[in-house]
């Protein structure tokens, strides 16, 4: 993989924008997918799927043309099998909400989810009387198999867990957990957000009945996600939005809904960003999602080897940086992770995010006041984990206590 031809493609990094470390948040933009998004605006500007001009007829193909490269880049037969959504958040509470969870049946999530994963659940407790079940994880978020199996009873109906955190960077055995859930009767969804923008994700082979992402963490346009789900869990699913572009027919007092994805599709679409993610996702398949892993990991063992000894620097999980995948969390003694990215950003150009990540009761459950976290993508090479390196051990000698 040329790191240098890829930097080449983001127009950020070609103007020296500084270090950007933060693509567990959101990553940067390729011209390609830019050119994608502008040439909606200049040349085909219309709606999609409602009227039948030539533009928006353009539209249409536009849309359907994403929708089939998303079954491509996850190993997917069915293109109307993915819908599309403004964000993982938004693709989670569909599931969640359409679901048709009652009083007493139970959802089993671990204790390291985003709140994209966690308020809906706290909110349905209260508002229906389902259950809520934790699988607990280790201390640094490594997943318990054996807690799960126990966790796994029989009212559960629903597991809903995080594939890859976006704390830790530790992933779950997806294909185990579906298994055992499907054994139960159970179905499954994943959120994906960190997961399907730096590994290869294979759906068929996974088995999973829903499976939502964030094209903004995969190159994609902001404001931007994917829902996927299985062709008998979409018919059953309720829309959690209704509206324009989600009816058969209408009259005065009844609707016929139409066919996924439609139904989950509601108004006017973001047609730019849709075409936008079809352009990401064609990028990251020429690249190839095993080289972006292998990518990321040698940059996760550098930035390991060059802070790993330094005693005022604690990480934030396993303590093998093979688990951790892209991700690299961190605390420095006598500091809060807010001073840390403010002044490296100040100071040195570098990037990175800080507090709990959207993720509080992980932090809290184990008393830990939030961390800097580093995150790397294909654009990031080794200079920048030197010049990220460098500058956190400058911070931990100069204000460590």
């Amino acid at each position: 993989m040329d790191v240098s031809r890829i930097r080449d493609d983001f127009p950020t990094i070609k103007a020296g924008n500084g270090v950007y470390l933060d693509s567990a948040c959101q990553t940067l933009r390729p011209y390609q997918v830019i050119d994608a998004i502008t040439s909606y605006y200049t040349e085909f500007p219309a709606c999609g799927g409602r009227s039948v001009h030539s533009m928006a007829t353009k539209v249409s193909m536009a849309v359907d043309r994403s929708r089939e490269t998303a079954a491509s880049f996850f190993s997917c037969k069915d293109p109307h099998s993915f819908i599309f959504t403004k964000n993982c958040t938004e693709g989670m509470n569909i599931v969640a909400k359409g679901f048709g969870l009652r009083k007493g049946d139970a959802v089993l999530t671990t204790d390291m989810e985003h709140n994209s994963n966690h308020v809906q659940w706290v909110e349905m407790v209260r508002d229906i009387g389902i259950k809520r079940k934790i699988t607990r994880t280790s201390g640094t978020g490594v997943f318990d198999t054996e807690d799960f199996k126990r966790q796994l009873t029989n009212d559960v109906k629903l597991v809903s867990m995080v594939h890859t955190s976006n704390v830790t960077g530790t992933s779950v055995p997806v294909g185990d957990i579906v298994e055992m859930a499907h054994d139960k009767g159970a179905a499954v969804l994943i959120d994906g957000a960190q997961a399907a923008s730096h590994t290869p994700v294979d759906l068929k082979k996974l088995d999973v009945d829903f499976y939502s992402m964030s094209a903004h963490k995969m190159l994609g346009p902001s404001g931007m996600g994917m829902l996927y789900g299985k062709e008998d869990r979409l018919k059953a699913l309720r829309p959690l939005i209704s509206g324009g572009g989600t009816v058969g027919l209408a009259t005065y007092d009844s609707v016929k809904m139409t066919a996924h994805p439609e139904k989950f599709e509601a108004g006017l679409m973001d047609y730019a960003g849709i075409i936008g993610t079809g352009a990401a996702l064609e990028y990251l398949s020429k690249i190839g999602m095993r080289n972006v892993e292998r990518h990321t990991a040698g940059l996760q063992r550098k930035t390991d080897k060059e802070l790993r000894g330094v005693a005022s620097i604690t990480a934030v999980g396993p303590d093998d940086p093979l688990l951790r995948a892209s991700i690299y969390s961190f605390n420095i003694k006598g500091m809060g992770s807010h001073d840390v990215a403010m002044m490296l950003d100040s100071a040195d150009g570098i990037m990175i995010r800080s507090g709990m990540h959207c993720a509080h009761p992980f932090f809290v459950s184990r008393g830990i006041d939030g961390c800097a976290r580093a995150s790397f993508h294909i654009y990031n090479n080794d200079d920048d984990v030197l010049r990220f390196t460098s500058a956190v051990k400058k911070l931990a000698a100069a204000f460590s206590k």
